[in-house]
């Protein structure tokens, strides 16, 4: 079968209607070669695997490529686009648009700096582009390819568990030795009237679009969320965010400071947000043509709004369902996840393990998801004991400015978990490099068991909170206290002394005064 050719008609619809990319140009088809290959051909199977990864995500990948490499009769099944959610409609995607609306909102501040921009305008169309173009040039790393050049087999099918050991795909059985379940997750979708039918999107399909839309309400108000209503926003939409609870991270009793100066910040960016509102209905007003938007009425609270995109994004969903986990001997929770043990183990299958969004009761990030994919083959190859619980995951939404966060990053959270805790806060307004940025509007706070200088956890916020954040994860993780970070010298002048800050703060109340 003859690969994808931009711009090829039939191909087009192909493209759309099975994988739900489109347009079918240069860039996408550059990525669809590379993650999803028409006709694509799998090597011949092995009489029997050392490890069988079923899905093609961040944890798929790096299990069956670390397999490989390390020797192992190695193989992943691949139902849909090889780099699942992150490379194809998330964390790359997302960020490349991000960046986008971040240029865009530099040119409106550039009169501050001393550089006078003259009338500009957003050509969403390119912007779009630019997205697609970012995606193709990452996609070779996730590319099937890629994969089988680490030795690993390549299957590109849909993957079911027949039995304790054993899996079929594409009409062929596959026995394994050890297997890793790392099917990910979807959106979850309320149960609304009237939405099941409306032309909402998700994160899976919002990056196919080519017309900036000239209202957005956006259902939700997790990382996703607060990141493409900030983004659309500056790029020109009018975004309305519908959030169910009282504040910005309410739910997870993230830090309040934090949550004020988010809002705050998307506010002034022109994102409107509705507080402790409830979507009850949605109607369709008009249905999306080649000429037109699609047009919706929600209704919030007894008020209406209408939209021509209706982004909902309300958190994820484990894809569990037709899997055969139960012929597996696989216990998992509709919608939770695989229950597993500390070593990322089936409870009830040994032979099985699970990582990323598919599992119950983890963090749902790409990098949770490597990590996790790391400590399987060293604990189903090697007969290891690396634990989950060992791991040290921060986690950041790429607003401006971010929000980053690691371990008990508030004081709520340690209450809930009846811990005391003293906290050391540096501020970023009187931060050299961030008054000279006009980007001083933030904080870093850092958390340690009271009395003592063991960190437990941090909240940034900062413009790149998100490069921040890893030296507390490093902290954490090798057990260096505060008292370390504040000795540790920081390059000046930079954001990142706002971290150095809360170890000096620390520091200065245990030294001896000589009044």
């Amino acid at each position: 079968m003859a690969p994808w050719t931009a711009f090829d008609p039939e191909q087009a619809v192909e493209a759309k209607e099975r994988l739900q990319v489109w347009p079918l140009d240069a860039y996408n088809a550059e990525l669809l070669n590379e993650v999803h290959p028409r006709g694509f051909e799998s090597q011949e199977p092995y009489e029997e695997y050392d490890l069988i990864a079923i899905g093609a995500g961040a944890g798929g990948l790096v299990s069956s490529k670390q397999s490989a490499r390390r020797g192992a009769k190695s193989a992943m099944i691949s139902e849909h686009l090889a780099g699942g959610d992150c490379l194809n409609v998330g964390c790359v995607p997302s960020k490349a648009l991000i960046r986008s609306a971040r240029a865009v909102a530099q040119v409106k501040k550039a009169a501050e700096f001393g550089v006078i921009v003259g009338d500009f305008k957003v050509d969403f169309s390119a912007v779009m582009t630019h997205v697609r173009k970012c995606r193709a040039m990452i996609s070779p790393a996730d590319g099937h390819s890629g994969s089988e050049a680490t030795g690993a087999h390549v299957f590109q099918g849909r993957g079911v568990l027949t039995s304790r050991n054993t899996v079929t795909v594409n009409g062929k059985t596959l026995k394994f030795k050890k297997c890793v379940i790392a099917t990910g997750g979807r959106p979850t979708i309320p149960k609304v009237e009237g939405l099941k039918d409306a032309p909402y999107t998700t994160n899976e399909r919002l990056f196919n679009l080519q017309k900036l839309p000239p209202r957005m309400i956006v259902v939700g108000a997790g990382v996703i969320a607060l990141e493409m209503a900030q983004s659309f926003s500056v790029l020109g939409s009018k975004v309305i965010v519908v959030n169910r609870s009282s504040r910005l991270f309410e739910s997870k009793g993230g830090d309040v400071e934090a949550a004020e100066i988010l809002q705050k910040e998307l506010e002034k960016d022109g994102v409107t947000f509705l507080s402790n509102a409830k979507l009850s209905k949605v109607e369709t007003l008009r249905e999306e043509s080649e000429e037109e938007f699609p047009l919706m009425k929600v209704t919030v609270d007894g008020i209406d709004y209408e939209c021509e995109c209706l982004l909902v994004a309300t958190g994820r969903t484990a894809n569990v369902e037709n899997l055969g986990l139960e012929a597996a001997d696989v216990e998992y929770e509709i919608g939770g996840g695989v229950k597993v043990n500390d070593l990322a183990q089936s409870v009830s299958n040994p032979a099985i393990y699970a990582v990323g969004d598919c599992v119950a009761g983890v963090p749902r990030l790409t990098h949770m998801s490597g990590e996790m994919a790391k400590l399987v083959v060293q604990n189903a190859l090697a007969g290891d004991d690396w634990k989950l619980s060992s791991l040290v995951v921060p986690a950041v939404a790429y607003t401006e400015p971010e929000y980053a966060t690691v371990g008990i990053s508030s004081i709520d959270q340690a209450t809930k978990k009846g811990m005391e805790v003293d906290v050391y806060r540096a501020g970023l307004e009187h931060n050299d490099r961030a008054i000279c940025e006009g980007s001083n509007i933030g904080f870093c706070k850092i958390l340690v068991k009271k009395g003592t200088d063991e960190i437990v956890g941090a909240t940034i916020v900062a413009e790149r909170a998100g490069e921040m954040i890893n030296e507390v994860s490093l902290s954490i993780k090798n057990k260096l206290g505060l008292y370390a970070i504040g000795r540790n010298i920081h390059s000046y002048p930079t954001t990142g002394e706002a971290v150095m800050g809360c170890g000096v703060q620390y520091i200065n109340s245990k030294l001896p005064r000589f009044d």
